[in-house]
């Protein structure tokens, strides 16, 4: 069987993945950066503005499976200093709605091209 992808046309993949892959009722979304963006603004150090970026990527990504973020069920996000958290925290509370999705948040050494905050989700289609 053939995998059925998605990608999003504002991000470019640092590696050999799929941006999203369908897997029926469920569909998984790689860890997005903004650094993966294809725009040449220079975002380092403003973890607001990248964990806005994040959910772009995403949520076009969603779009593309004929999906919301309500349908989001679990969200991944890795930051590399959880000094950054509340920054994160207040972006990301203007991205979903009550009740929000089950979520984990880990610090991590580092992540790729320089990033500060990665995101990944999984969402869910309605019955």
């Amino acid at each position: 069987m053939a995998r059925k992808t998605y990608n999003i046309k504002g991000a470019t993949a640092s590696g050999p993945y799929s941006h999203a892959v369908d897997a029926g009722d469920l569909v998984y979304l790689s860890g997005q950066t903004a650094m993966n963006s294809v725009s040449e603004d220079n975002m380092a150090g403003d973890i607001g503005f990248q964990t806005k970026q994040c959910f772009t990527h995403l949520f076009e990504a969603l779009e593309a499976a004929n999906l919301t973020p309500d349908d989001v069920v679990k969200v991944n996000v890795y930051l590399t200093d959880m000094n950054n958290f509340s920054a994160m925290n207040e972006v990301y509370a203007t991205q979903f709605s009550e009740p929000y999705p089950a979520r984990t948040c880990v610090a991590v050494l580092a992540l790729p091209l320089g990033a500060d905050v990665e995101i990944e989700m999984i969402a869910k289609r309605p019955n």
